[in-house]
């Protein structure tokens, strides 16, 4: 399974930049980046955190995709 998000759309529609975004919820420029592109997964603490920054529920900024092969 991979963690899919949308991270990059919902900073764009909000107006932050990576830096921003980073600042506001206490990591790097570089972790939103590595999150936005899927090749970090950020801990339950710092996906809640972001999801506050956005004021949206957790499956409305983060879900489960299942990769071809694998069961549900």
């Amino acid at each position: 399974m991979l963690l899919r998000n949308r991270v990059k759309e919902l900073r764009a529609r909000f107006g932050y930049s990576q830096t921003d975004l980073a600042d506001l919820v206490g990591v790097t420029r570089q972790t939103i980046a590595a999150i936005e592109k899927g090749d970090y997964v950020p801990s339950l603490l710092l996906g809640m955190t972001i999801c506050k920054v956005f004021n949206l529920p957790m499956e409305e900024v983060f879900w489960l995709e299942v990769q071809e092969g694998e069961k549900k």
